[in-house]
C-alpha cells in the first residue's frame, strides 16, 4: 500500500528569514494525521536566509540527520563540534542525555536549502554524538547508497534504530529497486526532479509511506535525487 504525502499539503510557514515545510506535526503545525511514521518523527524541509539561522537551542533523545541541498550550514554544538555542512554531505547527532546547538547559514548573499530528519532512537538516555560525512557521486548515481544504518555497514552513518538510509541520484529515464524484506516499511522522499514509484507519479517535495509491498521500483523521467528510509 502507497500513501501519498503531496509537497503541497505539508504544512508550510514563512518566517522571512526562514521558508520551511513540515511534512509531519512540527512546532505550531499540527495534523493528527500527520504525526510520524514508524520511528520517523520529523521530515522538514527549510530553505534558510544568508546570515541567518537558528540560535542555540536544546535536543534530547532523538537521532537528528541533517543533509544540503544547497548552499551551506554552519554547526556548532555543547559536545565542543564547529563543522560547515556543504552540499552531498550528511551529518548525524544523537541528542541522548541532552545537547545544546545552533545552525546558520554563513554566506552573505547565498540561502541554504536542506533536509533535517527526526528518527526515534531506539533507546533513551544515549551518550550524545556527532557525525558528519560526504559520499562519492558515482556510488550513489542510479543505485541507492545506504548513508545511515544502526550497525554502521560500509561506510555509512551510524543511526541507533533499526532504520537504514538510501540515497540515490538518478539521471533521466533510469531506475532502482528496493525489496522490502517481511515485517518492514518504507518512507520514500523525493528530494528533487520527478519520479514514478510502482507507477505512482512523484514530484520534488512529495513523501510516500510504504507498507504491506514487497518491492518498490523507482523510475526517474529528468534529473532526480531521492531519500529512501527503510524501517522497522
Amino acid at each position: 500500500m502507497l500513501t501519498v504525502r503531496k509537497a503541497n499539503d505539508r504544512g508550510s510557514a514563512d518566517h522571512g528569514w526562514l521558508k520551511t515545510s513540515h511534512t509531519f506535526s512540527f512546532s505550531t503545525y499540527h495534523d493528527p494525521k500527520h504525526i510520524h511514521f514508524r520511528t520517523l518523527r520529523v521530515m522538514n524541509e527549510d530553505w534558510v536566509a544568508p546570515g541567518e539561522g537558528f540560535g542555540t537551542h536544546p535536543h534530547k533523545d532523538m537521532e537528528i540527520v541533517t543533509y544540503v541541498l544547497e548552499g551551506a550550514l554552519e554547526h556548532r554544538d555543547s559536545m565542543g563540534n564547529g563543522e560547515i555542512l556543504r552540499p552531498g554531505e550528511f551529518q548525524r547527532m544523537t541528542a541522548g542525555t541532552g545537547i545544546t546547538h545552533s545552525e546558520f547559514n554563513p554566506s552573505s548573499d547565498e540561502p541554504v536549502h536542506l533536509y533535517q530528519i527526526w528518527i526515534f532512537p531506539e533507546e533513551k538516555g544515549l551518550e550524545p554524538s556527532y557525525e558528519q560525512k560526504s559520499f562519492d557521486d558515482e556510488l550513489m548515481r542510479n543505485q541507492l547508497l545506504l548513508v545511515a544504518s544502526r550497525a554502521q555497514q560500509g561506510d555509512s552513518l551510524k543511526i541507533h534504530q533499526d532504520a537504514e538510509i538510501f540515497l540515490s541520484r538518478l539521471d533521466p529515464g533510469q531506475s532502482v529497486t528496493h525489496p522490502i524484506a517481511a515485517g518492514r516499511h518504507v518512507w520514500l522522499q523525493v528530494l528533487r526532479g520527478n519520479v514514478s514509484l510502482n507507477g505512482e507519479e512523484l514530484e520534488a517535495g512529495d513523501g510516500v509511506a510504504v507498507s504491506d509491498e514487497v518491492s518498490l521500483s523507482i523510475h526517474s523521467s529528468d534529473s532526480s535525487e531521492i531519500l529512501l528510509f527503510d524501517l522497522a
